[in-house]
Parts: C-alpha cells; sequence; structure tokens
C-alpha cells in the first residue's frame, strides 16, 4: 500500500505530465522560491534541487512548475443561448487523480469550507456575499473552487468539485442553506473553567455529546483534509465561521490531529472569521442575558466578554500559522479574507520523491530543501516535516501495550474515538489538592463492536499528568470489561461509558494526555489538555470554593470502576466524591432526564467560626435555575451548612439534591449562591444544564 504525504514549494517552469509508479512512499513536497524583491524565480530544473529527509538526500522523480496569475478572468460574453441554457448540476463528489497522477496544470486550488454549526444568519450572509463578490471580480483564469458544507455533526458535505464554472459556483453559493443550524451557534461556550466569577450569562448545551462541539468542527476540518490529500497539489481551504468556542477543557490532541492532516494533504488553512470587526457593548448585545452581580460595573463582564471573543478566535489562528495559511480576523471586508488565500498562493515547484524510509511507524520526518546552484538572495519556503502513517498488524497483548506507550509520547495523537474529559479539584490540606479526572465515551464505539458478534469487549485507559517542567506526577493504566448483546447493540449506541480516576497533586499549572483504545475495533482516542490547580490557601477577597461536581448518578464504591492508585480506607474517607458507601458520579456534559435527580457536590474553605461556636460555621447556600429568556424557573431555599469536615481541615462540605421530574425540557442557567454570614465573603458559580 502506498503511504501519499503531501509537503508545500512554491514557484515555476511548465514541466511535461508526470507519472509515477506505485508500490513505493511517494513524498510531495511544493516549494515557493522568490528573489530579494519577491518575486518568483522561473526557469529552475529538477537538477536545480536536492530533497533531504531526516538529512538523507532522496532521488527528486517527479518535477513540475505550477504557473499561477492574479489577472482576474473577465466574464465570458453570452450569447442568447447561452443565456437560455440551464446551469449545469454540480458534481456532489470530489474526481480524485488516478494514482501517481498530478491532475491539475497551473490551477489554484481553492476550497470553500462554511461552518455553518457556528455562524448565526448575519455571518452566513456575510460568508455567502462575499464568495459572491469574489466570483464577480476576483476569480482568475487559474483558480478551481469546491465548496464544502459543515451542519455540525458528520462528515463535511462536498456540494460540488473543483470548478471554475462561475454559473455552477454561483448556484450552488445560492443553494446554501441560510438559516440553518444558526441556533448552534453560541452553543457549548461555556468558556474557561479556570476563569472567575464575572456575573455574565451562561450558554446551554443542547444535545448530550455537544460538549464534543468544539472537536466536530476540527475533526471536520481533519476529515476535509483527509479528502483533499489525494490531491498532490497545493491547496487553501477558506474556512468561513464565527470562531471556534471554548468548552473549558479544550482537547488539544484534536487540533493537532487536525494540523497534522492539512499538512501532509499540502493544505493551507486560511480561517475566516464572518463575524467581522466587533464591538459589543459591556454586557453584551441584546441577544446576551443581562448581567448580574457587580461584574458589569467593576469591568470584570466586559473582561470575560473579550476573553470569550478573543479565545474563539485563538483556535483560528492557530490553524492558520501551523498550516501555512493566515487568520483574516475582525474585519468587515470579508470578501478581502478570500483574496488573502488567493494571493497566498502563488507559483510554486512541485517536487516529489520515494521515501526509502518504508516504515509505517507514524513518526516525524524533517524534509529540507536547497538550491544545488547559488541564486542572490534566493528565499525558499517549504513545510518542515511530515508525520508517517501508522499501521498496526494483528496485536498480542504485548504489542498492544506498546501501542498504547507510543500513542501517548506521539506527536500526531488518534482521534477516531471521540472523548469528554473533566478535571476537577478539592482542597484536602494546606498544600495537597485530590483532583478527580473523569473521561465519557460516546456508546456508538461499543456498538460498533457488538456488531462482530464478541460477547464481551474492553476499553483500555493510559494516562499521564506532568507539571510546569514536564516531570511526570501521575500515571494510570486501567481497563474496564463491557459485556455485550447483539440483539442490543442499537441500544448501546444511544449509552455512555465513563471512567474516573484520582490523583493527588500540589497547586500548579500541569499538563495531561489520555488515551484511550476499544479492544475489539482497535479505535483510539486522545486527549490532551492543560489545566489548573489553584491555590486556594492564598488570602482572596471572595469565598473559596472547590470545583462544583453536577452529577445524576451515584454507585457503590466498589462497583465504581477507575483509580490512579490503590486507595486505602483513610484515602477512601477523605475522597470529597465519597459519602458513606457511595460514590458521586460526575455528569461531565450537564445533560439530564427528567426521571433523574440533580446531585451537587462541592467544599466551602475557610469561613469565618461561629462566633458562639468555634467548631461550627454559618454558611447558606440555595440555588436558582433560569430558562433561555432569563426568567428565573426554579428556586431553593437557603440551606444552613454548619459543620466542617472530619478528614479535610477548614472544610465545610455542602451535599444536596433536586428531582427534575416537574421541570419542562430545555436549556437552564444554574446559578449557586453561597454565602459566608460572618466572614462577609460570597460566591455565585454558574453552569449551564440541560434537561431532556
Amino acid at each position: 500500500m502506498r503511504i501519499l504525504a503531501l509537503f508545500a514549494l512554491t514557484c515555476a517552469l511548465v514541466a511535461q505530465t508526470p507519472t509515477f509508479t506505485s508500490n513505493t512512499n511517494l513524498v510531495i513536497v511544493d516549494v515557493t522560491i522568490k528573489d530579494k524583491a519577491g518575486k518568483p524565480i522561473e526557469g529552475l530544473n529538477a537538477d536545480d534541487f536536492t530533497v533531504f529527509e531526516d538529512g538523507k538526500p532522496q532521488k527528486v522523480s517527479v518535477f513540475e512548475y505550477q504557473h499561477l496569475t492574479l489577472e482576474p478572468a473577465p466574464p465570458a460574453a453570452l450569447s442568447l443561448d447561452d443565456q437560455l441554457k440551464l446551469p449545469e448540476d454540480p458534481k456532489t463528489t470530489l474526481t480524485s487523480p488516478k494514482p501517481g497522477q498530478i491532475q491539475f496544470h497551473d490551477k489554484r486550488l481553492l476550497v470553500f469550507f462554511f461552518d455553518f454549526s457556528s455562524m448565526g444568519i448575519p455571518e452566513q450572509l456575510r460568508a455567502q456575499d462575499a464568495s459572491f463578490d469574489y466570483l464577480k471580480k476576483h476569480i482568475t483564469k487559474d483558480d478551481l473552487v469546491s465548496v464544502l458544507f459543515f451542519t455540525g455533526t458528520g462528515a463535511p458535505l462536498v456540494l460540488t468539485d473543483f470548478t471554475g464554472d462561475r454559473d455552477v459556483l454561483e448556484t450552488v453559493l445560492k443553494g446554501l442553506p441560510i438559516g440553518e443550524d444558526a441556533d448552534l451557534a453560541g452553543l457549548a461556550d461555556t468558556g474557561d473553567v479556570n476563569s472567575q466569577d464575572t456575573g455574565a450569562a451562561f450558554v446551554a448545551d443542547e444535545t448530550e455529546f455537544n460538549i464534543f462541539n468544539t472537536d466536530q468542527k476540527l475533526a471536520a476540518i481533519e476529515q476535509a483534509a483527509k479528502m483533499l490529500a489525494s490531491f498532490p497539489e497545493k491547496k487553501a481551504l477558506v474556512y468561513f465561521s464565527s470562531g471556534v468556542s471554548k468548552t473549558g477543557i479544550e482537547n488539544q490532541a484534536q487540533l493537532e490531529a487536525s494540523i497534522n492532516a492539512a499538512v501532509k494533504a499540502n493544505l493551507a488553512i486560511y480561517p475566516v472569521d464572518a463575524r467581522g470587526l466587533m464591538a459589543d457593548p459591556p454586557g453584551g448585545d441584546a441577544t446576551k442575558a443581562a448581567s448580574r452581580g457587580t461584574g458589569i460595573f467593576n469591568g470584570s463582564a466586559y473582561n470575560s466578554q473579550r476573553s470569550a471573543i478573543n479565545d474563539s478566535q485563538e483556535t483560528l489562528f492557530t490553524l492558520a500559522e501551523e498550516t501555512g495559511g493566515k487568520a483574516f480576523l475582525d474585519s468587515n471586508d470579508i470578501e478581502a479574507g478570500i483574496t488573502q488565500a488567493q494571493e497566498g498562493m502563488g507559483s510554486y515547484y512541485l517536487l516529489g520523491y520515494y521515501s526509502a524510509n518504508a516504515a509505517k511507524d507514524g513518526k516525524y520526518r524533517r524534509i529540507s530543501v536547497k538550491l544545488n546552484s547559488k541564486i542572490a538572495g534566493a528565499k525558499l519556503e517549504h513545510r518542515q516535516g511530515y508525520y508517517a502513517d501508522k499501521v498496526w498488524g494483528k496485536l498480542n497483548s504485548q504489542d498492544k501495550d506498546q501501542q498504547l506507550k507510543e500513542a501517548l509520547s506521539a506527536g500526531d495523537p488518534d482521534t477516531d474515538l471521540p472523548i469528554a474529559l473533566q478535571v476537577d479539584y478539592f482542597r484536602v490540606s494546606p498544600t495537597a489538592y485530590f483532583v478527580p479526572v473523569s473521561i465519557k465515551i460516546p456508546g456508538s464505539v461499543v456498538a460498533l463492536a457488538a456488531k462482530g458478534g464478541a460477547s464481551v469487549t474492553r476499553i483500555d485507559f493510559l494516562g499521564q499528568i506532568q507539571d510546569e517542567r514536564r516531570a511526570t506526577v501521575g500515571n494510570v493504566r486501567d481497563n474496564i470489561r463491557i459485556q455485550l448483546d447483539q440483539t442490543k447493540s442499537a441500544q448501546l449506541a444511544h449509552r455512555s461509558f465513563q471512567y474516573d480516576a484520582g490523583f493527588t497533586l500540589e497547586p500548579g499549572q500541569y499538563h495531561m494526555k489520555f488515551v484511550v483504545r476499544e479492544d475489539l475495533t482497535g479505535k483510539m482516542g486522545t486527549f490532551e489538555t492543560k489545566f489548573t490547580v489553584p491555590d486556594l490557601s492564598a488570602d482572596t477577597s471572595g469565598l473559596k470554593l472547590s470545583s462544583i461536581i453536577w452529577s445524576s448518578q451515584k454507585e457503590k464504591v466498589a462497583a465504581a470502576v477507575g483509580s490512579a492508585e490503590k486507595e486505602t480506607k483513610k484515602e477512601l474517607t477523605a475522597n470529597p466524591l465519597i459519602a458513606g458507601d457511595e460514590k458521586v458520579i460526575p455528569n461531565i456534559t450537564k445533560v439530564f432526564r427528567r426521571s433523574q435527580n440533580l446531585y451537587v457536590n462541592f467544599d466551602v474553605y475557610d469561613s469565618r467560626p461561629d462566633p458562639k461556636d468555634a467548631k461550627g460555621r454559618k454558611v447558606k447556600v440555595s440555588m436558582s435555575l433560569f430558562n433561555k429568556k432569563g426568567v428565573k424557573a426554579f428556586e431553593i431555599a437557603p440551606l444552613d451548612e454548619t459543620r466542617l469536615a472530619d478528614t479535610r481541615p477548614e472544610t465545610v462540605p455542602v451535599q444536596f439534591q433536586v428531582p427534575l421530574k416537574d421541570f419542562p425540557p430545555g436549556e437552564y442557567q444554574c446559578q449557586i449562591n453561597v454565602v459566608d454570614e460572618v466572614g462577609r465573603k460570597f460566591a455565585f458559580p454558574r453552569a449551564p444544564l440541560v434537561i431532556q
């Protein structure tokens, strides 16, 4: 089987149509060469280049110069028959070239990727209008455009193959379903879990795995890159969106996988933020619920609002920076974002070599290109390397362990298995914190395994936590066994499976990476993120709290799966998630059914003693639920919490439950009000909830 890896070089010279043989590892490198004035250097041939992979010279076997212009092509003169002729139907599949063939010569390949799952109606219209303007004013005779469309789930849809036909492209763009998925634009924007309480409103997730919202957008880009990888030519993907919002705990692994796929496919990403120039008033515009508390007056609400916008653009900037593209942000001239991608693809040299390293080990291969003849002021631009393919044969148990270890250390993460992860923290001593980690996997993965006829499968977990100095401070290697019933595979698809582990850490910044594998199908997923354990022993003006645990399930301690270390009876007693012989299971996605109870658990730290009882405390706790319109739908009367925990110093544990049977289905914003009456300190943590 042949591995096709793509790499970028840009310049000029027309060569014969190259073809190449199969059954070898062909690597394509596209190189741009410019002189001191920034103009392309033309007239070079294959003998003028030397290509190195990991320091070893490679023989250039494929050579072509792609000469591209920026002169706009005037619309073709139409006869009466042409005007009466109906436009051709677009081809809704990408016509991949035959193996070993360069399909397009002297053509600039542009891909318009419309992510409607992140855009409201105004943004959708802006992206559509900018595309029309490009077709009218800027498309050249060398430009070929393909249009992809993404609705938030599944693979991106191909609306048209690469074409330079204005009529076909206009028909496709006019057919964009404006308004579709616009209501999803704000979902999963829950902010950073480490950000301060500002009083700003939150937006609830709509479906249980909408916490994968960010990952789904990035996975769609990865899928698009893989779809385009069969074209050896250089390509530019113009990604229209309204930013990629954060969900609190970001999976860096999916971002890396998308970037690696684009680099390998020779695809530069040009994100265009269709929101344009944003100047929201403090507290947000009329689409945002009113801010509560003091945040609107002390500036924290506006800082949080601005931070959310910056966060949504950060991923766009990273995609562009790491793939050779350029992000187009904070401008109302959306059309300029398209021409930016067009101008970024000048003439280039396309070189190909057969790598002598046939190992399919997934390791990074470094590429360098040098000119054999000295050309004063010549500047070469090309990708720096690529990740080789990974192929695992039939594995024994030792091979499987090695596979997990290599996946944990790999720079090109596996993302075939979707994962949601949650990190929480509880202070157990002045300098130590219990950090529970919860991992959730959709049942569709297990349902696929059940169709194979097996009666049991296993999900393997391998995780590692490193501190700021990259020293390993925590490890976990575990698995859970799941009984399969082929007659109930459809039911399995609608379930989810959760694994919980716990670590004891000091305050600080940490880096976590988990690898998960389903044993029968071999599908693997990676979750990589940074998190902070705050120092709650330091003096602060507000009331200090642990993480808020939202749960819909309790399990007997003996039945709960997952532990980073074998806990003693003393450690079990000190675990904040264990009460008696039951363990609270965090609800990562915060989606609840009306048949369930809502369990809320958290700790209050360093509240002032009751003047009448030095061992007592006077902490009042209440909870309010607001619907999408900001109307209070439910409120729990204040609860008096007065006792200290036996195993955690200066800690008031809070635990209560709310039956959900009388709640109408919908999205809610839940606010917990915590007041230390003696210390005159308070906190108002909030979170989005969905009741189905």
